[in-house]
């Protein structure tokens, strides 16, 4: 009897050819973390509250294959996901959540054997199925899995501008490190900035990035970017035990005054290769490895 793995591969093929061309402006920002326990994903949520919110409309992808979350972080209990995608038993149109205006999410496959170990070429057979849907956002955030296994460098590689989710543990910034090593020695060209989250203070925060942007220069001879910080605040908690964001639930709390800076901030910026969906659909699917 063949295994889930082999199963979902086989799958996997029959999914067709890449999607058309996304069209619209479109910035892909891959939201990373050199180690899980940083708060990421829930960076990814209130980023996403954030941007809709600012007139920005956003969707988010749940990359992290195998072991997914963002649904239960928003409070979503979707019918379908990229598992069901994959296997064949739901359209795109199906897997794709709208959890308010201007705010959607294409939820992942969780604790599912196969979905963390299908191949490049079997992800990119998934991810092609899902690119009609992200057309016309002006934001896709790719909520990445932790680490710097093959997908999580191939998203960040593809979309050419990475937000690296941080913190002062040591071992947090050990991992971010070798995340920059591993992105940039692929693809020199790919934007980083440093989000510090759970600081004690703005102060705080910049220190922290110092101390990585020392590491970076000394070893790599460049220097990463600072998008911002989020301070610590018990809201954040709070917020998470209602499955909620915390923008949502704490509109006013320091935390989502942090968020919507940063949001503010990234849709001002001018990305470093500013290449759109488009551009990051045709460097995952082949034209740029």
């Amino acid at each position: 009897m063949k295994d889930q793995a082999q199963r979902l591969r086989e799958l996997a093929a029959r999914a067709g050819p890449g999607p058309e061309p996304l069209r619209g402006p479109g910035r892909v920002l891959a939201v990373a973390s050199g180690k899980g326990g940083v708060g990421k994903t829930s960076v990814v949520a209130n980023l996403g509250v954030a941007l809709a919110r600012q007139g920005h409309p956003v969707t988010v992808l749940d990359a992290d294959f195998g072991l997914a979350n963002l649904d239960i972080l928003l409070n979503l209990a979707p019918r379908r996901n990229l598992t069901h995608l994959v296997r064949g038993e739901a359209t795109p149109e199906e897997v794709v959540v709208e959890v308010a205006p201007g705010f959607r999410v294409i939820p992942g496959g969780s604790g599912v054997d196969g979905m963390a170990d299908l191949d490049a070429a079997e992800r990119d057979r998934l991810l092609a199925r899902v690119g009609p849907l992200v057309s016309g956002a002006s934001f896709l955030l790719i909520d990445t899995a932790a680490g710097i296994g093959r997908n999580v460098v191939d998203l960040c590689v593809a979309a050419g501008e990475v937000l690296l989710v941080t913190n002062a543990e040591p071992t947090s910034l050990t991992d971010a490190y070798g995340l920059v090593k591993v992105v940039w020695g692929r693809d020199p060209e790919v934007g980083i900035a440093v989000m510090v989250n759970s600081a004690e203070s703005e102060r705080d925060a910049r220190a922290i990035h110092a101390r990585l942007d020392r590491v970076v220069a000394r070893f790599l001879g460049r220097s990463v970017g600072y998008a911002g910080h989020v301070v610590r605040d018990d809201h954040v908690r709070r917020a998470a035990l209602r499955q909620t964001p915390f923008l949502t639930a704490y509109p006013r709390c320091a935390a989502s005054r942090c968020v919507e800076e940063i949001a503010r901030s990234l849709a001002a910026r001018v990305p470093a290769r500013p290449a759109g969906a488009a551009g990051f659909w045709g460097r995952l699917l082949g034209g740029g490895r």
